[in-house]
């Protein structure tokens, strides 16, 4: 779909403190019932019975269990989002802060493999009627990556290399979850696509601009031609 055949979604009002309480109840008793059986064992009347809301109640919050799944992922991306703000990546380098934060995110996700692998099928899975929920996780995920950069105003390169570096981390995911990948050969990867952040930072930044070689100079001119 074009962009200009996109049409714009509504926003929603503000949730009230009632509202956002049942709300938080809804995603903890998502995550806690992904976390013990994964992707199968989060069914809709199981998360109502277990966070006290009627089903009719969850559906009008979440209208789906992929909704649902991708929201938990996006409560999940705030909280490590929140706990990097407090205590922020080392590193000398821009490249080595992102890698260092999506290894501690990779590491948070590793502990809880089973809801790790319920919140990327259920990106995975997600269609069009999704797809505000999906982009919200990709703007998180984006604002965490910048946040590391220490970057505010990022170029046209840098955000492209951040959107590459996003699809290798969600791809190195994949692959480990799949059994198909190891936690070191996820370390290599995440730290090899994050040199693209050197790649797209301006010359100036890096390189100390050498002074201009001196022009020759010309022969002088005979001062006694007869």
């Amino acid at each position: 779909m074009t962009a200009e055949a996109k049409s714009p979604v509504p926003a929603s009002p503000p949730l009230t403190e009632r509202q956002e309480a049942r709300r938080r109840r809804i995603l903890h008793a998502s995550a806690q019932l992904a976390s013990r059986g994964g992707f199968d064992a989060v069914q809709m009347r199981e998360v109502a019975e277990s966070s006290s809301v009627a089903l009719g109640t969850l559906y009008r919050y979440f209208p789906s269990k992929i909704h649902l799944l991708v929201a938990t992922m996006q409560d999940q991306l705030q909280h490590l989002h929140t706990t990097l703000r407090k205590r922020p990546p080392g590193g000398d380098s821009a490249a080595e802060r992102v890698a260092e934060t999506l290894m501690r995110a990779f590491r948070a996700l590793q502990r809880e493999p089973q809801l790790a692998d319920a919140m990327v099928r259920a990106l995975t899975f997600a269609d069009r009627s999704v797809s505000p929920e999906v982009d919200t996780v990709s703007r998180q995920t984006t604002a965490i990556i910048l946040d590391a950069m220490g970057l505010e105003n990022p170029t046209p390169e840098q955000l492209s290399a951040v959107r590459v570096i996003e699809h290798t981390w969600h791809s190195a995911l994949i692959t480990w979850l799949s059994g198909r990948a190891s936690i070191a050969q996820v370390k290599i990867d995440i730290e090899m696509v994050c040199r693209l952040i050197d790649l797209t930072t301006p010359a100036t930044a890096t390189t100390p601009v050498s002074s201009p070689a001196p022009a020759p100079t010309a022969p002088a001119k005979g001062r006694g031609r007869g």
